[in-house]
């Protein structure tokens, strides 16, 4: 079986040296890009697996996010997430807005990262292994195809990350039940933080909104988590 390719975006050598020898020795295959256009046009000929993005690439002080937006365009399915030196909370729900699946600063440990991208890995393949399963949830107004990841609501397909599907596929699976962010997490298969759920959440509602500006099955159990109203 052939090792996950993971993409590198990075511009600063040394570090894109480091990350890549320590996911290779894990067992994975990685690419090294240094600039957005380099990058993006290597994944306009082969995409890879799995991308790690920095924000400030080279000149282009928020190219990570400009290559996020294009990468999100080519593969709305395509696993993202962001390793920057920059930590604030508007640069984190940017990227996260973006179409992220998770959002790392680099004073993470190398351990930590790697843990966050073989979870983001193994959703993947879980996913995979599924897909013939013919898997169809409907609530309402709304109807997941499990084996295609697609979202409808009012029969209008829905631009869901994989992250944010398997959030609203935990939540309508089970309508008016409390699920907790842990509980999201699971179900996601990532390990994210309560900040990251609560932002996919409200990411989650933006796009359902711009379907249907009445849209309220989302619902927030203040202190517990959120549940789907029927």
């Amino acid at each position: 079986m052939t090792s996950p390719t993971i993409a590198i975006v990075e511009d600063e050598i040394a570090i894109a040296e480091n990350y890549r020898d320590a996911l290779r020795r894990t067992g994975y295959q990685v690419n090294l890009y240094h600039t957005r256009p380099d990058a993006l046009a290597a994944f306009q000929q082969r995409l890879p697996d799995l991308a790690v993005i920095d924000v400030g690439l080279g000149a282009e002080i928020e190219g990570g996010f400009d290559l996020c937006r294009e990468l999100r365009a080519m593969a709305p399915t395509l696993p993202i997430l962001f390793l920057t030196a920059r930590d604030s909370e508007l640069d984190i729900i940017s990227g996260l807005r973006l179409g992220a699946d998770d959002y790392l600063t680099k004073d993470i440990s190398l351990p930590h990262m790697q843990a966050r991208i073989s979870a983001l890995l193994r959703r993947v393949s879980m996913m995979q292994s599924q897909s013939d399963d013919g898997e169809t949830l409907n609530q309402g107004d709304l109807t997941l195809d499990v084996s295609r990841l697609h979202c409808h609501w009012q029969e209008t397909l829905v631009d869901l990350t994989v992250t944010e599907f398997w959030i609203v596929h935990a939540l309508a699976k089970r309508p008016g039940h409390v699920k907790s962010r842990s509980q999201l997490m699971e179900a996601a298969r990532v390990v994210l933080d309560d900040n990251t759920i609560t932002s996919h959440v409200k990411r989650i509602r933006r796009k359902f909104q711009s379907i249907d500006p009445e849209f309220d099955a989302i619902s927030t159990a203040y202190g517990m988590g959120y549940r789907w109203q029927a």
